[in-house]
C-alpha cells in the first residue's frame, strides 16, 4: 500500500485497515511457522506506514 492511498483514506477506513492488517499478520505468522514462507514483512511495513501517518496527522492537529 502506498502512502498516497493511506493519505486519501478517511480515519475510519485507516483504523479498519489497521485492524485487518493486524489480524492478517497473526494469520501470516502462524502460516509461516508451518510452511516457512510468508509476507509478514510487507504487512509490518504497511502497518508502520499507517501508524506513522496517524502520528504525524495528530502532530499537525495540535499545532
Amino acid at each position: 500500500m502506498k502512502y498516497k492511498e493511506i493519505k486519501n483514506m478517511s480515519d475510519e477506513e485507516r483504523n479498519k485497515k489497521l485492524n485487518d492488517l493486524k489480524i492478517e499478520l497473526l494469520k501470516s505468522r502462524t502460516k509461516s511457522s508451518k510452511t516457512g514462507s510468508s509476507n509478514t514483512r510487507e504487512i509490518k511495513r504497511t502497518i508502520a506506514k499507517i501508524l506513522t501517518f496517524n502520528t504525524s496527522k495528530k502532530g499537525i492537529e495540535k499545532k
